[in-house]
């Protein structure tokens, strides 16, 4: 007769931004079936945010827990204690704010006394902190297996290309861009002592469908097993029920969607913390016009940002496209217009969490990364036939013309087109296929660890 495993108490801490605490939270749902106790801590305006996703099917399981950080004379008010929103330069001010903390985080640990903690990339206090009290820490890295290669294989050997030359970045632009990134990063690390404590294996967001190679590359760059959780993608239902206050607005979108064909219309978005510039906005807006193709653009701006939509947008951009394209300030319900049959495409910033909620509908994607790893996923998904890639010049700028001409080949479909319309539906048809079998592997992996620890403390 099988033994029942026992209950774990696993304590969840993500960094500041909605593409971490959304894959932390989705995690949390996918674990709260499997004997799991889940506390997902944050600071109170990004609970906020969740708390409504938190539904009564998950509240036996999943416990959100604040986190309270000290106050800097740049982020004098809890509601900057998000990236949401929060002009770039301030982010570093904010992780330090956030790494001053730990001395509060230490005392909810002891209140809380998990078996396990998951904690993000740039926390590693935070596992100090469990290490302190003997509880083992394991490491839950939200972006792609491939983006870990890139950046722990090039502070080894500088001059060295990355090693599938397929996924080398595009043009003088981004290499420049991603070199000091590394140069960046291996400052950074100069100073950083080691963490004896450390788990042998990393969790990834990914599959190996996509990223296997990634995978069994950059566990041997680590010296730590990657093991994919899978694309921790919303369910569109559970979109539906959150954002109440939305409601009439999300309502006039799915209205204005449900009225066009199917596959006839392209969604726009860069994501909670890309602001576009000035003439980021003119081009893409002239893509859009050029395209004759139905869109629902997503326009946001920084909290420093005192603008309209109407003066955002060229001059009679709007009267031009008229009921064919529809903006939308601040939110609107990606997952469930994604899945929406009649979207045929996403012109996306590819970060990591919106890849994989196209990949998961079943939806091609034209590539305008912006910063960070966006490049490297763009290449991804250029290198798995899933979407195409938006060209930049050596100054970074990109063309409203390509921009038609790409959401042309992914709505209207030529020969190629049709290829990656193909693929995207075969991708979408895989992952379904899979099931919960990534998530049955990091329980696994969760128990083994917790058995390990109550192992070595008998020893002790």
């Amino acid at each position: 007769m099988e033994t029942k495993k026992p209950c774990l108490n696993v304590v969840m801490v993500p960094w500041l931004a909605h593409g971490h605490i959304s894959p932390y939270l989705e995690l949390a749902k996918r674990l709260s079936n499997k004997n799991l106790q889940l506390y997902l801590c944050s600071t109170p305006i990004n609970l906020s945010s969740i708390k409504k996703r938190v539904t009564q099917k998950y509240t036996h399981s999943i416990k959100l827990i604040e986190f309270h950080i000290p106050s800097q004379p740049d982020l004098p008010d809890p509601s900057f204690h998000s990236t949401n929103g929060l002009p770039l330069h301030l982010n570093s001010v904010l992780k330090t704010a956030l790494d001053m903390a730990s001395p509060s985080f230490i005392e909810i640990i002891k209140t809380l006394k998990p078996d396990i903690l998951i904690y993000d990339f740039n926390q590693e206090w935070a596992s100090i902190a469990a290490a302190t009290i003997g509880i083992p820490a394991v490491q839950f890295i939200t972006s792609s297996a491939s983006i870990i290669c890139y950046f722990h294989q090039k502070p080894l050997k500088e001059d060295d290309d990355f090693p599938y030359p397929i996924i080398s970045l595009r043009g003088t632009y981004w290499n420049q861009k991603c070199q000091e990134m590394v140069k960046r990063r291996n400052q950074a690390r100069s100073g950083e002592t080691s963490v004896p404590h450390c788990c042998e294996i990393i969790f990834v967001k990914t599959f190996g469908e996509i990223e296997g190679k990634y995978i069994e590359f950059g566990s041997k760059l680590l010296g730590r097993r990657i093991v994919p959780t899978g694309p921790l993608v919303q369910e569109p239902e559970e979109e539906e029920e959150e954002e109440e206050e939305k409601g009439e607005d999300n309502k006039e979108i799915m209205e204005w969607l449900n009225k066009k064909e199917e596959s006839s219309t392209v969604f726009v978005s860069f994501g909670t913390e890309k602001f576009l510039s000035s003439e980021e906005r003119e081009e893409i807006a002239k893509g859009l016009e050029l395209s004759m193709v139905n869109f629902i653009w997503v326009l946001r701006f920084s909290l420093d940002e005192k603008i309209s939509i109407e003066e955002a947008l060229p001059n009679g951009f709007l009267k031009r496209v008229g009921d064919r394209g529809l903006v939308v300030e601040k939110w609107a319900p990606q997952a469930r217009i994604l899945v929406h049959p009649n979207i045929g495409g996403f012109v996306s910033h590819c970060g990591w969490g919106s890849t994989m909620e196209a990949m998961t509908f079943g939806i091609p994607i034209v590539a305008i990364p912006m910063n960070i790893d966006q490049p490297m996923n763009a290449r991804l998904v250029e290198e798995i036939g899933v979407g195409l890639e938006v060209n930049r010049d050596d100054n970074g700028g990109f063309s409203g013309e390509e921009i038609a001409h790409l959401i042309r080949e992914v709505i209207v479909g030529d020969e190629d087109g049709n290829k990656i319309k193909n693929k995207a539906r075969e991708m979408k048809n895989n992952i379904k296929s899979k099931g919960e079998e990534d998530i049955d592997g990091v329980v696994e992996e969760l128990y083994k660890l917790h058995k390990k620890n109550i192992h070595g403390k008998s020893m002790d």
